[in-house]
């Protein structure tokens, strides 16, 4: 049996249930908002605790090669537990907009041991195949990123409680799954020292330079949409009080269908590059960005969720070729 055959289908389980905690927040902000009393801007801020702990988690986890220097399986395992605590501290009734922000902030932080530290365990076990493998666990990225939005569809009526409670488990479930029968890779390279000076040597590659400042300013556009599709889909029924539409529902459709562009912006990049490939759907998803206004304003609620739908998948698409 080759190396990963059996563990790749554990780590994708893993990764979609552990970024279930991504955006549960956001699946309930509305209860949130008026739950604890807060103004509409805590969507804002709210969202951006998650994405700058994720960024400063990554950071910390990256500059103290804490993967490279322990077991990745254990170092998920333990992420886990930790943002599903913090996923957990967003139910306590005393909740403020501060304290809010900050167990966001470190859920987020903790999402840095989960999603990056499960690509390097699949690199672990692929010398060759990576892209298929990385694919895939992209794909459970973006259902584990839907996942809160059709759980509040499916509890309608009952605690939105329940949302952050049922992504917590899988959080832990998911951690559990890697960190007992996942284990280190025939082809990880451990260290034993961290080596500050490959930060510099690393940001000396041309290429790499620009591949991670495309990446950043791509993800900004990615993850502002996520956030706001239930927000989009709310003003268009203001706009359109005729339209009939399930928000959490159809916004569990929408970002979740886009996992079908991890695939077929997979097979593309095969074919034309994974540069051309990065191009193309760039310049599809700024000019969804550009005429969103537009389309919003227009009667016709096929014609909005197709559009949808393809900034989705051109946006999953261009993030996936970096």
């Amino acid at each position: 049996m080759k190396p990963g055959t059996r563990e790749l289908p554990l780590i994708i389980i893993s990764q979609f249930c552990c970024t279930s905690l991504w955006f549960a927040s956001n699946g309930v902000m509305n209860d949130l908002v008026a739950g604890f009393s807060l103004e509409e801007g805590a969507l804002g801020y709210l969202t951006s605790a998650v994405q700058f702990g994720f960024i400063s988690g990554t950071l910390c986890f990256a500059i103290f090669t804490i993967a490279d220097r322990f077991s990745p399986s254990k170092v998920f395992f333990v992420s886990a537990l930790l943002a599903a605590v913090f996923n957990l501290g967003t139910i306590i009734e005393s909740n403020t907009l501060w304290t809010l922000t900050s167990f966001r902030f470190f859920t987020g932080f903790f999402l840095a041991g989960i999603y990056p530290v499960g690509m390097k365990i699949a690199a672990d076990y692929h010398k060759e195949g990576l892209g298929k493998a990385l694919g895939y666990l992209v794909g459970a990225l973006v259902l584990g990123t839907a996942l809160p939005h059709l759980l509040k569809g499916l509890t309608a009526g009952l605690s939105w409680k329940l949302v952050l409670f049922t992504t917590s488990i899988l959080a832990v479930l998911g951690g559990m799954l890697t960190g007992i029968f996942v284990k280190d890779g025939p082809f990880r390279r451990a260290m034993q020292k961290m080596e500050f000076s490959t930060i510099s040597e690393i940001f000396k590659n041309a290429s790499f330079r620009s591949a991670a400042f495309g990446y950043f300013g791509h993800m900004w556009e990615l993850y502002a949409f996520w956030a706001f599709v239930p927000v989009i889909l709310g003003v268009y029924l203001q706009l359109h009080p005729d339209a009939v539409l399930d928000v959490p529902i159809l916004s569990f459709a929408v970002i979740a269908i886009g996992g079908l562009a991890c695939i077929m912006g997979g097979y593309i990049s095969l074919r034309v590059g994974a540069r051309k490939t990065a191009i193309v759907a760039l310049s599809f998803s700024g000019l969804c960005c550009l005429i969103s206004p537009l389309i919003i304003a227009t009667p016709g609620t096929i014609v909005f969720i197709a559009y949808l739908i393809f900034w989705d998948m051109v946006v999953i698409a261009a993030s996936q070729m970096y």
